[in-house]
């Protein structure tokens, strides 16, 4: 059973919590995470969702995501998501997130990553995770037009690609940007 803080509209942290499955209370919101993971080649891990996972099951999305639990922060959960679904470890405890958004119930924070991995090395989580691959922006970009992408809006896919050049952790031993993007 999970439990989830809930929030105000100005996402300050109320003493009420929520459990996973029921209705966000009205005026209260949650917080979520999604994490972009992305190669050297400028390529983003995605996942597809399992068949039986509810909500856009079998669908690809992004490298991982899910809700921030109680007494968590987003950048932890961030991290025990990327663990958890792909057997990734990154640390996001002093990292802001790259992006953050409202929607309807609550707010998303999405972290990025460059971190070069083989497919082969990933420890799917079987409750959650069919397969995962490493796809193109454009590719992306199809995926959602031919309905098997999550359908986030293109604009969004564009600013992630585009935000991986700005802040994002590095995981290359020089830990530095490219010349080309500095």
């Amino acid at each position: 059973m999970e439990i989830f803080d809930l929030y105000t509209k100005d996402r300050e942290k109320t003493e009420k919590t929520m459990l996973r499955g029921t209705p966000v209370p009205s005026g209260f919101y949650r917080v979520v995470v999604q994490v972009c993971i992305f190669n050297s080649d400028g390529q983003m891990l995605i996942q597809r969702r399992q068949p039986f996972k509810f909500g856009f099951s079998g669908y690809w999305d992004f490298s991982a995501a899910g809700s921030v639990v109680s007494g968590e922060t987003s950048a932890q959960a961030a991290s025990r998501e990327l663990m958890e679904e792909l057997g990734i470890a990154v640390s996001f405890e002093n990292e802001r997130p790259s992006l953050s958004y409202t929607f309807a119930t609550g707010f998303c924070d999405t972290y990025c990553a460059e971190k070069d991995v083989a497919l082969s090395e990933l420890k799917l989580q079987p409750e959650e995770v069919a397969e995962a691959k490493w796809a193109a922006k454009e590719e992306i970009l199809a995926m959602i037009e031919d309905g098997t992408f999550i359908p986030y809006h293109p604009a969004l896919i564009e600013l992630l690609f585009f935000r991986r050049t700005q802040t994002v952790i590095r995981t290359r031993p020089d830990d530095t940007l490219p010349s080309a993007r500095k």
